[in-house]
């Protein structure tokens, strides 16, 4: 029997919120362009970074503004990781081990790496999927703390979170609490998952594509849009009976959908072409 491609994505998503190691998990969605990825020799250079930060800590301040900023400096100064602003669209920029390797990464890369060094320190922090722009956050009774990985490490305002907001958007957009609530790990992960299906789409690289669609659903099962979207994909591969049996489960899911119309025809297509084998 041929080895599960997904064996060690699914190994680490399977778990409770509480349980998931999101640095590994994130390092296997890499797994699926480097095979012979060394998981461990990564996870030791996250543990060497967050050894390097505490030893910033040292002296009589505390709390997380100092965290913040011994994290800040060890990241950002001292191993000058920044954002890849040059080739945002750069698959690269969404594998873990890339952006430990080249020190370079997109937004949601960086948010993980900085969580996962955190979390070694002891300081908690939440993913913030704020729209075109992840974020972490750091949150207990007495305060909120925005951060932003991309840009430094830079502590983000309420005024500049409307700033950069408005940017996505190109004209003023209201800055509502609800955009910066928390997201799950395996949201991230999906989050993560959707950048590189994104990327290998506008690439026209379709079986990447259904391979990145394929990791999403491992990490949250049965989301009718990713059955249609895999659907689809499967259809331009012309992996017909695969294509079929998504969207029979899409309808199943999402019956009155507003495309529901256009997917039963092309189920009935599908029906007149036959069997495809591949």
């Amino acid at each position: 029997m041929a080895a599960d491609p997904y064996e060690e994505f699914r190994r680490a998503v399977e778990r409770p919120e509480d349980a998931l190691d999101l640095g590994r998990a994130a390092l296997a969605i890499a797994e699926s362009e480097y095979p012979r990825l060394d998981t461990t020799a990564y996870l030791a250079r996250i543990d060497e970074l967050a050894i390097a930060v505490t030893k910033h800590l040292t002296g009589d301040e505390s709390g997380p503004h100092r965290s913040i900023a011994a994290l800040n400096y060890v990241l950002f100064q001292k191993c000058a990781f920044r954002g890849n602003r040059d080739d945002y669209f750069d698959a690269k920029n969404s594998f873990l081990n890339e952006v430990i390797d080249r020190r370079i990464g997109i937004p949601i890369t960086l948010s993980v790496l900085y969580m996962e060094v955190a979390r070694r320190i002891g300081l908690p922090l939440l993913g913030v999927g704020f729209p075109g722009h992840f974020l972490v956050k750091y949150l207990d009774d007495r305060e909120e703390i925005v951060i932003d990985p991309f840009n430094g490490g830079d502590i983000r305002t309420v005024d500049s979170l409307q700033e950069l907001l408005a940017g996505l958007y190109g004209k003023p957009v209201a800055l509502s609490p609800q955009l910066l609530d928390p997201v799950t790990k395996k949201q991230i992960l999906r989050r993560m998952l959707n950048n590189l299906k994104f990327i290998y789409l506008r690439r026209r690289d379709l079986v990447k594509a259904s391979a990145a669609l394929d990791r999403m659903m491992i990490a949250e099962p049965n989301l009718p849009e990713d059955l249609r979207e895999r659907g689809q994909v499967y259809l331009a591969l012309e992996y017909f009976p695969q294509a079929k049996a998504d969207f029979e489960s899409y309808l199943r899911l999402a019956p009155d959908a507003p495309d529901a119309g256009k997917i039963r025809d092309q189920l009935v297509d599908l029906a007149g072409r036959g069997t495809s084998i591949h």
